[in-house]
């Protein structure tokens, strides 16, 4: 989430890609509700300064719950509140975009050494069973990573993985 967006620019001058709406939503509330639904408690968010959006996304907002009263606007109101309590979130800053791995690194401290889920929104797809919760079952104790082949011209706009020796 320290990413500049810039495929999306202009907009995402004014708006982190992450609050970026699908339908009713932004993707960054379909990755959170996928990793409740996953079982995760606890969501590490590594974002760039820059991005103290995505933290006032997350945080109750006292003004807006008593506005959404007055006006007897109670589903929204449940929809506001949710979100800040759907799990406990940390945020982490990194100072410079430098990739995914460093991103990773950057929360270390808090992960320990407790399994975790790395979840990106490029692609959100919904399932009965969340994927998280469907890796985490099948791959309890063993490292596990997904990708999607793509093509040499497009490589610099993707986390590049380059496996060693495969087994299994």
């Amino acid at each position: 989430m320290a990413g500049r967006g810039t495929r999306f620019l202009p907009v995402t001058k004014a708006v982190p890609k992450e609050l970026l709406p699908i339908v009713d939503k932004p993707v960054l509330q379909y990755l959170i509700e996928e990793a409740v639904e996953s079982g995760i408690e606890e969501i590490i968010f590594v974002i760039s300064e820059d991005k103290r959006l995505i933290m006032d996304y997350l945080s109750s907002d006292k003004a807006l719950e008593a506005f959404l009263i007055k006006k007897g606007k109670m589903e929204a109101l449940k929809k506001v509140q949710a979100l800040s309590t759907l799990a406990h979130y940390h945020f982490v800053y990194q100072k410079e975009p430098n990739g995914d791995g460093d991103a990773i690194l950057s929360a270390e401290s808090l992960v320990g050494d407790e399994p975790f889920l790395v979840l990106f929104g490029d692609d959100i797809v919904k399932h009965a069973i969340p994927a998280g919760k469907q890796l985490m079952d099948q791959f309890t104790g063993k490292s596990m990573i997904a990708v999607e082949r793509v093509s040499m011209e497009m490589i610099s706009q993707y986390g590049v993985v380059s496996p060693g020796e495969t087994r299994g």
